[in-house]
């Protein structure tokens, strides 16, 4: 049956059209219009500094520049899966953005594990930066089901105790959570035991006496209030895993032009958007974290030099293990070490004979 249009409809469409061509709306036009609802995903929890900080304001910015088009609804912790699911949660659309960590899938993104290396980066936006080069110079060809937003190496992680840890010799027997990536061979190396486990399983873990200690960032002693388990910190960086935010390739393709380019602007080094985990705060957390009672030691310069050439030998084996399977590891090492140095970056992990 054909569609009987009554003379009030006849007079309502031919209102909308006539204004739709009196100011030379067209399709496309009426697109850039359209309502936008992002759900976003990401491990960290709740009410932690990173989604206070970062993603919340994030995405209230995304909202800000497009004139309310685009909202969104906010999924954190382990309200869509658990930490190691989440570059799937996004590619397979269950989310249609969101934060992952490509070291919790070894063997996944093998290349991408450069940004890992043990490297002196004091914040997130500075980490982006180094990342997002990679990213364009070579790190791209492991991401094609994805829309890249960012591509961060993390801020520094350091080694947090119950006993003090002053050399080589106090490491040696220890039970250490590793977060992956070359930080579980830097932590072999220091004749420790390296034991994966999800961040939330880590503060039962340390308060039993199942691990020594473990191996993070900054942030994340504070957001899973491990400070109140663990009493030391050696500060000599390890690294950090490597991590940023997706987004849905069916998703992407789908949003006009104009929400495009206000998702990538403001997403594209987030933490300098919002101003959440940049190298100020860092400071401030750093200070957090002696303040509730932690203890930080700093190995003498000597010491420190023995822990950075095993890590260097690390660097060396990964890059002849990747090289052997083709994949072009040595150059990715001189290209992380070319873009931190341009930054004032020193990666302790480099091997001086590469430069």
């Amino acid at each position: 049956m054909c569609h009987r249009m009554t003379r009030r409809g006849f007079l309502k469409h031919s209102i909308l059209g006539g204004i739709a061509l009196g100011t030379g709306v067209g399709i496309n036009e009426l697109a850039y219009g359209q309502q936008t609802n992002i759900r976003f995903s990401t491990w960290h929890t709740p009410v932690g500094r990173e989604v206070k900080t970062v993603w919340e304001p994030m995405l209230e910015e995304l909202k800000k520049r497009s004139g309310g088009k685009i909202t969104s609804t906010l999924y954190a912790g382990g309200a869509l899966g658990k930490g190691t699911e989440h570059f799937d949660i996004v590619a397979k659309g269950l989310s249609d953005m969101g934060y992952f960590t490509a070291t919790w899938t070894p063997g996944r993104f093998p290349l991408s594990d450069v940004l890992s290396l043990a490297a002196w980066v004091d914040g997130k936006d500075l980490a982006t930066d180094i990342g997002n080069a990679m990213y364009d110079r070579i790190l791209s060809r492991e991401f094609k089901d994805v829309k890249m937003i960012e591509l961060n190496g993390c801020i520094q992680s350091f080694l947090w105790t119950k006993k003090p840890v002053r050399s080589l010799s106090d490491t040696r027997g220890m039970k250490i959570r590793t977060p992956g990536g070359h930080q579980t061979h830097y932590i072999k190396a220091l004749g420790a035991e390296p034991i994966f486990m999800p961040l939330p399983d880590v503060y039962l873990a340390m308060e039993t006496g199942t691990i020594d200690g473990l191996v993070t960032c900054p942030p994340l002693v504070l957001g899973s209030k491990l400070h109140e388990v663990v009493k030391h910190g050696v500060v000599v960086t390890f690294g950090c895993v490597t991590e940023g935010v997706v987004m849905n390739l069916n998703r992407w393709e789908k949003l006009p032009e104009d929400q495009k380019k206000i998702i990538e602007a403001a997403g594209h080094n987030p933490f300098r958007t919002t101003g959440g985990l940049t190298r100020d705060v860092y400071k401030t957390m750093m200070k957090e974290i002696t303040d509730k009672g932690v203890t930080l030691f700093n190995l003498p310069s000597d010491e420190a030099e023995r822990w950075y050439e095993s890590f260097r030998e690390v660097t060396r084996k990964w890059v002849a293990d990747l090289e052997g399977k083709g994949f072009p590891a040595k150059e990715a090492v001189k290209m992380y070490n070319q873009e931190c140095e341009k930054r004032g970056v020193k990666v302790v992990a480099f091997p001086g004979e590469w430069a």
